[in-house]
C-alpha cells in the first residue's frame, strides 16, 4: 500500500493554485484544502458581523466560531460554513480584497492556521495558499510554488469573474492583483515567499493540465522514493 504524503502548494494570488490543487488531489485519491478559501470565508464572517478589521478581538472570536468543510463536486470543490454553502460568496472581488487585509491579523492567522494543521493531519492531502510550505506546513514532504506573471494572473483572474457575471475590467484585475502581491510579500505575518526546499514551477505559458501532469510525476517519485526506503 502506497503511503500517503503532504503535498504544499504555494504562490501568488491568481496563479492557479486552487483549479491545480484540485486536480492533483483526484488524479492521486487524496483530500484537498484551500487555506486561502478559509481566509475568504472569515472575510465574509467579518462583513457579515460587520467587524472592524483592526478589531483582532472580535475577529479572533468569529474564526473560532467556523466551521469550514470542503466538499468535492464533480471537476470541484465546495466550501461550506457552518453549514451553508458559501462557494460563490467568498469569491466576490471585495471579499477577496478584504480577506488579504484579515489575513495580515495575528488573530485570525493563529486560529486558521491550528485550523488547517488539524485538518492536514495524516498526510494524503494536497493544501494550497501563501504559507503553507513555510509556516503551516513547514516539514511537507512535497512542495510546490506556482507562479505566473501579474498580467497573466490577472487576466485569468477577470475571465473567471466575467464568467460568473461580475463586471470588473481587465485593467482594473491586473492592478488590484499587484496590490495583492504587495500586500502578500510585504505583510509582518508569514509573508508570501519560496520555500526553500520548493519546486517552482511557471505557468504563465504553461496550460492546466501540463502544470498537474508535471506536479503528478514529481509526486509519484516521491512517494515512491520513501515506500523503497
Amino acid at each position: 500500500m502506497a503511503r500517503k504524503i503532504l503535498i504544499a502548494i504555494d504562490g501568488p494570488s491568481g496563479s492557479g493554485k486552487s483549479t491545480v490543487g484540485r486536480r492533483l488531489a483526484q488524479r492521486l485519491g487524496y483530500r484537498y484544502l484551500d487555506t486561502g478559501a478559509m481566509y475568504r470565508v472569515a472575510a465574509l464572517k467579518a462583513e457579515e458581523l460587520s467587524i472592524d478589521v483592526d478589531n483582532e478581538d472580535k475577529l479572533g472570536k468569529a474564526c473560532s466560531d467556523l466551521d469550514i468543510v470542503f466538499v468535492q463536486d464533480g471537476d470541484g470543490v465546495k466550501t461550506f460554513c457552518n453549514g451553508k454553502d458559501v462557494s460563490e460568496a467568498i469569491r466576490r472581488p471585495e471579499i477577496s480584497a478584504l480577506a488579504s487585509e484579515i489575513s495580515t491579523r495575528k488573530a485570525v492567522r493563529e486560529v486558521l492556521v491550528q485550523m488547517q494543521r488539524r485538518m492536514g493531519g495524516g498526510g494524503g492531502i494536497v493544501v494550497e495558499g501563501r504559507d503553507v510550505g513555510t509556516v503551516v506546513y513547514s516539514g511537507a514532504e512535497l512542495k510546490f510554488f506556482l507562479d505566473s506573471t501579474p498580467e497573466e494572473r490577472g487576466r485569468r483572474r477577470f475571465q473567471e469573474l466575467s464568467e460568473k457575471g461580475i463586471r470588473v475590467s481587465l485593467e482594473e484585475t491586473v492592478v488590484e492583483m499587484r496590490k495583492r502581491d504587495q500586500r502578500d510579500q510585504m505583510r509582518e505575518l508569514s509573508p508570501l515567499r519560496k520555500a526553500e526546499d520548493a519546486l517552482v514551477i511557471d505557468s504563465t505559458n504553461m496550460a492546466i493540465d501540463e502544470v498537474v501532469e508535471e506536479m503528478f510525476k514529481e509526486a509519484r517519485r516521491r512517494i515512491s522514493r520513501g515506500r523503497d526506503c
